[in-house]
């Protein structure tokens, strides 16, 4: 399965960000994934953002191969959401685009 840098190269190549908007995936130790909707860009910079999305990836591995929903994640308390929750909500339209469930 990849790993952060793979899946950051995966999301840059599929553009998965809002057009103006900031969205920052926080596993912990792992390290961030900031889809940058401003700059156009994904990065790994660990810079404020509308919308925090907090999970293991672990857990962000398995909502990416189907294995997991979101909705779940969430109610079970694996995934949790700070700032604009709208922001968070629109992220499952671009990321259920981007295949991250192979390698």
């Amino acid at each position: 399965m990849a790993d952060l840098a793979e899946v950051t190269e995966i999301m840059g190549k599929g553009q998965a960000w809002l057009p103006g908007k900031r969205v920052k995936f926080d596993f912990g130790d792992t390290g961030v994934i900031l889809l940058d909707g401003v700059e156009q860009q994904v990065s790994n910079d660990n810079l404020p953002a509308d919308a925090t999305i907090r999970i293991s990836f672990d857990n962000f591995k398995k909502m990416a191969k189907g294995e997991l929903g979101a909705t779940t994640a969430f109610m079970m308390g694996r995934l949790k959401i700070e700032g604009d929750m709208g922001v968070a909500m629109q992220l499952q339209q671009v990321t259920s685009k981007l295949n991250l469930g192979q390698g």
